[in-house]
């Protein structure tokens, strides 16, 4: 377990650095140092292990009482000696002046089965110290709880009820992550509105200088700093290891960016304001959510990682039967693309809810969400196994929903004159398909919040068992921030309302995910990243794909939207030249190389049509699993994955390819030992390009066996999809042996 070591208090801060120093290369040098304080009796220094002993961390004070910490992986500094504390508005600082009153160790395992997941079963395994810091000065107390487990490590700030500290607002939190070198970083802009950006890959000090060209347009974004990037932040050493940074259990907070200080390669806690600046309010006894550093030598650890989902409560919800994965297909893209409007009328530029006659106005034929248009999805999605149709644009108010700071917006419950709720629920049940319930806000919280209640009941008694919610534009209250406090405890009460209703949320543009689905697994969803729809406005690059495992999905699952066939989206809208940079098979991959409970099939109808034997893949895969392993990783190269399906023994992999071509190369050492299975491969032809030739696939049938490789080439922007199920006897005559 761990070491504690005491330390004279020294005179000379940098002599104090110096013997830290050398106490770390005497470790490394496998010395063993024990010192004991004989000057005070406070506990300064204290060692913790992870359970295999790969990592190890210290906390430590320095001679002013400013607590600190430092993380070695394997020997091999991760995090250099790094300050604590908390900046205070209006009150003595909680920075320095701290003495150790007490420190606690224990160590931590359990199992537990998530409701939906990449694996049936979550090793929850770490080791614990707990310290309980006192300011001499003032009396309080704040305790720093850190959780070591075998890939990484979580600490929070903790504040037990207290006489000296009771409501407080923190000004600034001063959390630094020291890095140990110019690292590579997969990054996006600091910003307190949006995640919708491109991935920069760039060293460290290149931040500063690549920042400008790296912002782009967004309905709603505030950058804060020319260093400031977002979590989670995927880093690399020049020796080889993997750094991640994020925050996980961010419940009654503000969201978490780093600003970086690029002459001395430190990271420090950026906290998102409110209106007023002020970062968050505190009423002890209160916790902060986890600081969490995921680190290996191997990239598919970071993918694995279940730490983040670990550092949550326990789930909250007595009986989750009613949370189920759902497939789904939509009235959405050819919105997106502009080939239909979300508005019913081209008659009104304001609507006045409760006012406007819209059964006088003239329909325009644009309007996407016709009771005959959603029926066509309805047949599609029973004719081929979908579990759920999306709607959005049904109910009235969209005409001037964005841009105008309204208030009264939507009422999410009346419809268009051109969209017969009842019979669409009627009909949809009668073909055994759930209707999705889409609920955007137009970021008017507080009108949200006047609806919430009577929304859920009305999606109840209308059959709607989940919600796509949405938070486009500007935040009401007037100058509010979509990540700030205020409206991180709006999407979290939106959540746990919606628990009480038995809804599930797939929240777009919400504050990103950092775990809270293990306490309320009906979150099966959010967007909170650039998402597929940004190939219909001007396309993502092609590698994006292969950084969001790394990066956004460390916390949750996304709404991608996978499945476009169509690349070009002029064939969709002649005004819009958009292309989407991404194969066929790049677009199969995703649905397992992008994990969700929630996969949609985003393209048109026609489209799917013309191309059934690719479609088939989307129709067959799987969307719960009990075993996740990753093949091969590299962060912004590529990602593959295999997966098995939850109560079959059904396996998925999926490759999916940045901008350079390769040669995938893959065992087949997951499947049972002594069985056959039959292998349909998905794959890029070999003139395939993202940009030049990206409907060119080829699908292929072999039979393999845990002794099996594959040798798969994948190209630009593309990848591969295989399903491999069971071999029945004689299935496998005439098939080619992989």
């Amino acid at each position: 377990m761990s070491k504690n070591f005491h330390k004279f208090p020294l005179q000379n801060e940098t002599l104090q650095f110096e013997i830290y120093n050398l106490m770390k290369m005497m470790k490394k040098l496998k010395f063993l140092a024990v010192l004991w304080l004989v000057a005070s009796s406070s506990l300064l220094a204290q060692e913790l292990e992870s359970p295999n002993g790969q990592l190890e961390m210290e906390f430590s004070l320095l001679k002013d009482g400013t607590p600190t910490y430092d993380l070695e992986y394997k020997d091999k500094d991760v995090i250099k000696q790094s300050k604590l504390g908390l900046d205070l508005k209006e009150e003595k600082d909680l920075l320095k002046n701290f003495t150790v009153a007490d420190v606690q160790t224990s160590t931590y395992d359990e199992t537990w089965e998530p409701v939906w997941g990449e694996q049936k079963e979550i090793r929850n395994h770490y080791n614990e110290m707990a310290v309980t810091l006192l300011q001499e000065d003032t009396g309080r107390k704040m305790i720093l709880r850190f959780r070591l487990f075998n890939d990484g490590l979580g600490f929070r700030y903790e504040f037990p009820q207290q006489k000296s500290l009771g409501h407080f607002v923190i000004d600034d939190e001063k959390t630094q992550f020291a890095m140990t070198g110019d690292h590579t970083a997969f990054w996006i802009p600091g910003d307190y509105d949006t995640q919708e950006y491109d991935y920069t890959e760039s060293k460290l000090s290149e931040i500063r200088e690549k920042m400008e060209s790296s912002i782009t347009a967004n309905l709603s974004q505030t950058s804060f700093s020319p260093t400031g990037v977002q979590t989670s932040l995927m880093m690399k050493t020049d020796d080889g290891l993997y750094i991640n940074l994020h925050e996980a259990a961010l419940i009654d907070y503000s969201a978490m960016h780093l600003d970086l200080d690029d002459e001395n390669m430190i990271f420090e806690a950026w906290l998102t304001p409110d209106v007023n600046g002020d970062r968050v309010y505190m009423v002890a006894p209160a916790t902060t959510p986890w600081r969490t550093i995921i680190v290996s030598d191997d990239a598919r650890d970071i993918l694995a990682s279940k730490m983040t989902y670990n550092l949550n409560d326990p789930i909250a919800i007595e009986d989750p039967s009613w949370i189920k994965p759902v497939k789904y297909i939509g009235v959405w893209w050819e919105m997106i693309t502009g080939k239909s409007s979300w508005h019913y009328t081209n008659d009104f530029s304001a609507v006045k809810l409760g006012v406007t006659d819209y059964e006088s106005a003239e329909p325009n034929d644009t309007h996407g969400a016709t009771t005959e248009h959603v029926k066509e999805y309805i047949d599609f999605a029973a004719e081929h196994g979908f579990d759920g149709v999306l709607v959005e644009g049904w109910n009235i108010g969209w005409e001037d929903w964005f841009g105008h700071s309204k208030d009264y917006v939507f009422d999410f419950m009346t419809p268009y004159p051109d969209f017969d709720l009842e019979e669409i629920r009627d009909y949809a049940k009668s073909k055994g398909v759930e209707m999705i319930m889409h609920h955007e806000t137009s970021s008017s919280v507080r009108n949200y919040e006047r609806h919430m209640d009577e929304a859920y009941q009305f999606m109840k008694d209308n059959g709607y068992n989940a919600v796509k919610s949405g938070y486009v534009g500007d935040i009401l209250p007037r100058g509010e921030n979509h990540y700030s406090q205020w409206l991180v405890n709006h999407y979290q009460y939106a959540l746990e309302k919606a628990a009480d209703y038995e809804i599930m949320v797939n929240a777009h543009e919400a504050v990103r995910p950092t775990g809270i689905a293990r306490t309320y697994p009906n979150l099966i969803g959010n967007e909170s990243a650039r998402g597929q729809e940004y190939q219909a406005f001007g396309g993502s690059k092609p590698n994006h794909v292969t950084v969001l495992p790394f990066t956004r999905l460390i916390g949750g699952p996304m709404d991608y939207t996978p499945g476009i066939f169509e690349m070009d989206i002029s064939k969709l809208n002649p005004d819009n030249d958009s292309w989407v940079n991404s194969t066929i098979a790049n677009q199969l991959a995703l649905y397992v190389t992008l994990y969700s409970p929630l996969q949609m099939a985003a393209d048109l109808i026609e489209n799917y049509e013309r191309f059934p034997d690719a479609f088939q893949f989307i129709k067959d895969v799987g969307m719960d699993w009990s075993e996740s392993i990753y093949l091969e990783a590299e962060p912004g190269d590529y990602v593959t994955v295999a997966r098995k399906e939850k109560g079959t023994d059904k396996w998925f992999v999926g490759n999916v390819n940045g901008e350079t071509p390769r040669t995938s190369k893959i065992k087949f050492d997951f499947l049972d030992k002594g069985e056959k299975y039959i292998a349909t491969i998905y794959s890029d032809a070999k003139d395939a390009h993202y940009k030049k030739n990206p409907q060119a696939y080829e699908i292929r049938k072999v039979v393999v066996t845990s002794k099996s490789k594959l040798s798969q080439k994948s190209a630009p922007g593309g990848g591969y999809a295989i399903s491999i199920v069971p071999a029945e006897k004689g299935e496998t005559k005439g098939l080619k042996k992989l």
